[in-house]
């Protein structure tokens, strides 16, 4: 299903156009009636001879109704831009094309109304006149044709073009992100609220839970309808009316959008990309406030140009926008900027969710820039700002791209090497090269100096590295990439490098030799006096040559595994055993036996009831 979109200066027939195609007035108010002329968005749908049907938005032609209009052509997909043929191209035209051609619409057709009222060569030069207007623009290539909506003269002709159009046109997009910009809100008896709107993104099911945005009310969809048929889903590109549940009509309003639950956030701030009519007679200068509008949106904003004082008519910049309230879009929305006389000009959203203003330096300018015009594999270079790893969930969020064009955008640039991915599934943690290539960097000199530092240690903690080099709690999955790559090597619970080894000075090692010949010597009774300082036992306990019972008791590894066995085996024996009993087993002193098996309730190999041992 597509969206056709009316444009044109008022009393040029849009809405008796619409009523000659479709047999349905698109003008619902009392007072539309009365004045015959549209002041609010028109809806009616058209039957194609392809067997298809086109959504039709008409929209009010008046120059102080234009917000309106904006709310109306957001989310068209085609675009019939009228001209009276008795009058010609007048200013609404121009200002009507002009925000067509900002929101990037460039399929439509131009119709001349009214040709009827006119002889074959005035027609010829309005004809000639609106090609030459479309000429600039997104609709440089639209056909004309002239019709009567009186006659009928034309009629079949316009049908079967936009039947074409149609047809021909690409399928739309479904990235699991429904989006309803709300334009109407009403009660029906018996139902209770309903929304209508474009939906784009997604699909709507009845029953579906659904949020609105940035009102931050939840409901369910009780009821879908296209056209007068009800549905049980709604596809992206449709005109389609909600029937909701426990929500009010006074607590809705245009410009709310309506979609699933927990991923559209509104916003204040935004970068956009922004150009400026070419007819304006005047520049935007930094600083200035306009109105804003997106779907069908409108706030007041302040701009702030990033790259210069002032733009001039024609010419496109950088802009920060601060919005006087909450508005929900994403990155890749069009919209238009207003002063209370003339549409001024319009772009795209580079960001929807930015930083407080400051200026850009000419590197962040080149990221926007990036961000604005590039592939989503660009898009997702951009985001890394100054290097530091970021996980998908924040990936999704800064670049605001489906995980449809996502995911195979961090694969491709993984497989590109732009980019290194840590871990596995959804906790996997991104670097680019270069920021990958700084942080290996950092360990290895990290490395470097603690082994300078601690030449007799085996290396550094894994929790003390990530200390040093400031890595977050997600430090385990890359320190396993290293492992795994042979960056680092882990050795008894430390850290180092492959090529590290120990080095004990001359009076180091006549330390640790004595020692060791005194444990070997009297393994059950070692002596206090000969424990090294604390940087050579521990170098002692990390290559598991002797174990730490209690500050200053210490066996040989030998003696402490016999021990185990001996008491071991004595419980299965048993079933119970005394520090008594243990300090005659070993013809030790009642403080290293009771030392040991303190050890071993640690170490869950025994359990102290009372004031005997069992086995754990």
């Amino acid at each position: 299903m597509f969206v056709l979109g009316t444009a044109g200066h008022i009393d040029h027939g849009k809405s008796a156009l619409v009523q000659a195609l479709t047999g349905i007035d698109p003008d619902r108010l009392l007072e539309e009636k009365e004045r015959g002329m549209t002041l609010d968005l028109g809806f009616a749908w058209l039957k194609l001879p392809g067997g298809g049907e086109v959504g039709i938005v008409d929209v009010p032609g008046h120059e102080r109704l234009i917000k309106n209009m904006v709310a109306g052509v957001g989310g068209i997909d085609l675009a019939l831009l009228i001209v009276d043929a008795s009058e010609g191209v007048m200013p609404q035209t121009r200002e009507h094309l002009a925000i067509l051609d900002l929101l990037g619409v460039d399929r439509g057709l131009a119709v001349i109304t009214k040709k009827d009222l006119v002889d074959s060569e005035w027609l010829k030069l309005v004809t000639a006149d609106v090609e030459k207007l479309l000429e600039p623009t997104s609709l440089r290539r639209a056909q004309v044709l002239a019709v009567s909506a009186v006659t009928g003269e034309g009629l079949s002709e316009l049908v079967s073009a936009i039947d074409r159009l149609v047809s021909s046109a690409p399928p739309k997009r479904d990235i699991g992100r429904p989006r309803l910009p709300i334009d109407r809100v009403f009660t029906m008896s018996g139902s209770g609220t309903v929304v209508t709107g474009t939906l784009v993104d997604g699909s709507l099911s009845v029953g579906q839970e659904i949020e609105i945005t940035p009102r931050g009310l939840k409901s369910r969809i009780r009821g879908l309808q296209t056209h007068k048929t009800r549905l049980d889903t709604v596809l992206p590109g449709n005109r389609v009316g909600v029937n909701l549940v426990g929500v009010a009509k006074s607590q809705l309003e245009r410009g709310d959008v309506l979609t699933s639950p927990g991923w559209l956030q509104a916003t204040t701030r935004l970068i956009v990309e922004l150009r400026l009519i070419s007819y304006l007679p005047r520049s935007l200068r930094h600083g200035a406030t306009v109105s804003f509008h997106t779907g069908t949106a409108q706030a007041m904003a302040e701009v702030r140009l990033l790259e210069r004082t002032e733009l001039r008519p024609g010419e496109a910049g950088l802009a920060h926008l601060s919005l006087s309230k909450p508005v929900a879009l994403v990155r890749g929305d069009r919209f238009i900027i207003r002063s209370p006389e003339e549409t001024l000009g319009g772009g795209v959203v580079v960001e929807s969710r930015a930083r407080r203003y400051r200026r850009f330096p000419a590197g962040g300018i080149e990221s926007l820039r990036r961000k604005a015009q590039g592939s989503a594999e660009e898009v997702v270079l951009a985001v890394f700002g100054a290097g530091e790893p970021l996980e998908p969930a924040a990936l999704r969020s800064r670049s605001e791209l489906p995980a449809s064009e996502l995911e195979p955008a961090l694969e491709s640039l993984v497989e590109q090497g732009k980019l290194v991915a840590v871990g596995e599934g959804g906790s996997r943690l991104f670097f680019t090269a270069a920021g990958w290539e700084r942080l290996v960097a950092a360990v290895v000199g990290t490395l470097e100096r603690y082994h300078r530092e601690f030449p007799a240690r085996l290396g550094i903690p894994r929790a003390e590295l990530a200390s040093r080099l400031k890595m977050s709690v997600r430090h385990q999955v890359v320190l396993a990439r290293l492992l795994g790559e042979g960056v680092i090597v882990e050795d008894t619970g430390a850290v180092r490098l492959p090529g590290h080894q120990v080095r004990l000075s001359p009076a180091q090692q006549a330390k640790v030799t004595a020692f060791l010949n005194e444990l070997e010597a009297n393994p059950y009774n070692p002596s206090r006096e000969l424990i090294p300082d604390p940087e050579l036992l521990n170098l002692l306990v990390a290559r598991r040559q002797v174990v730490k019972v209690a500050a200053d008791v210490v066996f040989s590894s030998a003696a402490y595994d016999e021990m185990v066995a001996l008491v071991s085996d004595y419980l299965k024996s048993h079933g119970k055993v005394t520090v008594a009993e243990v300090r005659d087993m070993f013809h030790t002193s009642r403080k290293y036996a009771l030392a040991f098996l303190e050890h071993l309730d640690g170490a869950k190999i025994t359990r102290r009831v009372a004031d005997e041992r069992v086995l754990y």
